[in-house]
């Protein structure tokens, strides 16, 4: 696994653009200049990792566009040693950004082949989230709630109710909604009845799929 110079040299280059794209939080550019995108796809097409672009890896899924990586990061605000679930854990290119953030991750995968992958791949590069479970992001992760922040990585048909009552009061949960495209949408919990929405315009992810049994 190697990360040369180079490597730097084009995260760089990436940051500038998603910088000029709109993203401005120092953290999140910081996490983008300093992880390894290329390590988190498939050596053959390292030539494509600080492209601006998502690109498919194992299980029919993807690995997101940094701009998406970025925006959702940049959107969820997350603050040191917040408890943050993630739902769909991917590649771990994201949950390696939350945790350059320094947030305590709990991240959620249903594709096993990535779970095994990802759960052991991460930890080589020294990210360790709190928990890596294999299951149904559909359904949050009731045991650890309430969390502070719960990001989707996977376009939702529609808002699990078991997400929202996994937010604390003041917390928020950012998630795509929709089938072919999705509408990015924040909701910030006010009080325990009382949401705020916001959407933040349209983005293309896989679907989010339930837990095969």
């Amino acid at each position: 696994m190697k990360d040369t110079t180079k490597h730097q040299g084009l995260r760089n280059q990436l940051a500038n653009v998603l910088e000029a794209k709109g993203i401005n939080d120092e953290k999140v550019l910081k996490a983008i200049r300093k992880i390894p995108r290329h390590l988190f796809m498939d050596s053959s097409f390292e030539a494509h990792a600080y492209q601006d672009k998502a690109f498919p890896i194992a299980a029919e899924q993807t690995i997101s566009q940094p701009y998406t990586v970025a925006f959702q990061s940049q959107v969820l605000e997350v603050k040191p040693e917040e408890k943050v679930l993630e739902i769909g854990t991917g590649s771990g290119y994201q949950t390696a950004v939350l945790l350059e953030l320094n947030a305590e991750v709990y991240s959620i995968e249903r594709q096993h082949e990535l779970f095994k992958k990802t759960s052991m791949f991460l930890p080589r590069l020294g990210y360790k989230p709190k928990r890596f479970i294999f299951g149904d992001g559909y359904k949050g992760l009731l045991e650890e709630a309430p969390f502070d922040k719960i990001i989707v990585t996977a376009g939702a048909p529609y808002v699990p109710k078991a997400l929202l009552a996994q937010i604390k009061v003041g917390g928020r949960l950012l998630i795509p909604v929709g089938d072919q495209e999705q509408v990015m949408t924040l909701f910030i919990r006010k009080s325990p009845k009382e949401f705020e929405k916001h959407e933040l315009g349209d983005f293309r992810f896989v679907p989010m799929l339930k837990k095969k049994n």
